[in-house]
């Protein structure tokens, strides 16, 4: 069945090594400075270290030669529709080697509320009620179905070819391999490192207006299931540090010199008296 998502206008986007993803690259910027936040791989997942009242945003780029769907959901709920985030619901639909920049939670086609780096008390899961995924970013990535094309046969040639059809079709309608599907039916963060954490966690604020403008389009998902599933979770680089994701920054000190009576020039010394 066809639904309506939202398309995106075309923007190009760069992205470099630090990125995640098989059939998009995924990454988080620090809207504030323009860097890529860097990627900590620990125990099967992904973070990346968030500052306090940074604005942030989720850069995705298609590498299929087809349009891609990207259901994205943020601390649990979904950026389009505010909805608690499910794979069936709206998300952006790339064109092939099509990238966009997601900034904010979208509040109309012309409009979204930025996101930014908050204290999780003030997320904007918080003050919805719903805190129990704050902290994790995830993009459900769905493959499209081929448009069907019309062929014509000689009509001693239908009945065999027909049988062939419905099988080919069959198996073109069939969801991907177990192996390419996420066992788990939510994109929701897992259960924390630890309860080491020396701060309140990080969650995602609902910041001032910017323009943004989509349209909307029709995609038809190749199965209900996501081809792919991306999840990055993320926190303050002290929290990190506190549970063991990142190793502890060490206190800097200056390095040896090799001539440490020789840091200025001298000269002959004035003799006594002037």
């Amino acid at each position: 069945m066809k639904r309506v998502w939202l398309g995106i206008l075309l923007i190009g986007i760069a992205f470099d090594a630090q990125a995640v993803g098989s059939l998009a690259n995924i990454q988080i910027i620090d809207r504030d400075t323009g860097n890529v936040l860097p990627t900590y791989r620990c125990r099967g997942e992904y973070w990346v270290a968030g500052t306090p009242g940074a604005r942030y945003s989720i850069k995705v780029q298609n590498h299929r030669g087809q349009r891609l769907l990207a259901v994205t959901a943020v601390d649990g709920i979904n950026v389009i529709s505010g909805e608690t985030g499910a794979w069936g619901q709206s998300g952006y639909v790339l064109g092939a080697g099509e990238g966009y920049e997601i900034t904010g939670w979208r509040k109309s086609d012309a409009e979204i509320a930025g996101f930014n780096f908050t204290s999780a008390g003030r997320s904007y899961a918080e003050r919805t009620g719903r805190p129990a995924n704050i902290g994790v970013i995830g993009v459900a990535l769905f493959l499209e179905r081929p448009a069907q094309v019309s062929q014509y046969v000689p009509l001693d040639q239908k009945s065999e070819e027909s049988s062939r059809d419905r099988s080919e079709d069959a198996a073109r309608a069939a969801p991907q391999s177990p192996a390419a599907v996420p066992s788990s039916p939510k994109l929701a963060g897992a259960q924390p490192l630890s309860n080491m954490a020396p701060a309140e966690k990080l969650g995602t604020g609902h910041g001032a207006r910017e323009a943004s403008y989509v349209q909307n389009t029709q995609f038809d998902r190749l199965s209900s299931t996501p081809n792919e599933v991306i999840k990055i979770r993320y926190d303050s680089f002290e929290n990190l540090v506190a549970m063991g994701v990142v190793p502890s920054r060490p206190a800097w000190r200056p390095g040896p010199n090799p001539f440490p009576d020789s840091s200025s020039p001298r000269y002959v010394p004035d003799p006594p008296g002037g």
